[in-house]
């Protein structure tokens, strides 16, 4: 009768830790839809002379609850953010504008939270002109890990994109101290990689810049990897 019990308490508590361990399933990243990456959204509601509202979309992912929009200014470092059930938010945004956007999923279960890609788009306005797009990191990814070649070198890769189509070169900036300051090469608009020395078990910061025929130019933020 004790072993019987015994047993059955057992169950009850293996059953009970499988359940609560189904149940604190993350919740997955969303795909973003609209505004397209690295486009101008015209569809904006008109609220005036300097703004206008622009409705986001994004899909819907699995074991969500809610979605949190953030929208950020480039020019000023502004965020905007909101909280959806839905796969869509407005928020009034400046108009002219560039932004890059985002989608956090949520669910109540665990405390964790999974984003989206960040996408960037302009927002239609008066601007007959515009600043090229923050350059996109192909390879290595971010916080990565990866293999030297056998010349000791690793190639770095990126892709970057102007609505006036009038990119005229980059700068990569490489180095083992963050952020990185060493400009290590300047490179034309048709050449969108550069292969680096690097050493094993070391960590490496990179980032691009992107010129355009205006002299406007747009960063991308600090990378890393690490070499094995």
């Amino acid at each position: 009768m004790i072993r019987f019990l015994m047993f059955s308490f057992c169950v009850v508590i293996a059953f009970s830790s499988c359940k609560k361990k189904r149940s604190a399933t993350p919740p997955e990243a969303v795909s973003l839809v609209f505004p397209e990456e690295n486009s101008e959204c015209t569809t904006g509601v008109s609220l005036g002379t300097e703004t206008s509202q622009v409705e986001f979309r994004w899909n819907l992912a699995d074991n969500t609850e809610t979605y949190e929009l953030r929208v950020t200014n480039i020019a000023t470092s502004t965020v905007q953010t909101i909280v959806s059930t839905s796969n869509s938010a407005k928020l009034p945004l400046a108009k002219g504008e560039q932004f890059s956007w985002l989608v956090r999923s949520r669910n109540s279960d665990v405390e964790e939270t999974v984003s989206s890609e960040e996408w960037y788009f302009y927002n239609a306005g008066s601007r007959t002109t515009f600043a090229p797009f923050p350059a996109t990191i192909e390879s290595p990814a971010s916080s990565s890990s990866v293999f030297k070649d056998i010349n000791n070198e690793v190639d770095l890769v990126w892709s970057a994109s102007d609505l006036d189509n009038d990119i005229t070169g980059y700068e990569v900036y490489f180095s083992v101290e963050t952020p990185p300051i060493d400009l290590i090469r300047t490179l034309s608009s048709d050449v969108t990689n550069v292969k680096v020395s690097v050493s094993s078990d070391t960590v490496y910061y990179w980032r691009v810049i992107v010129i355009d025929a205006e002299g406007n130019r747009s960063n991308t933020g600090v990378y890393s990897f690490k070499v094995l």
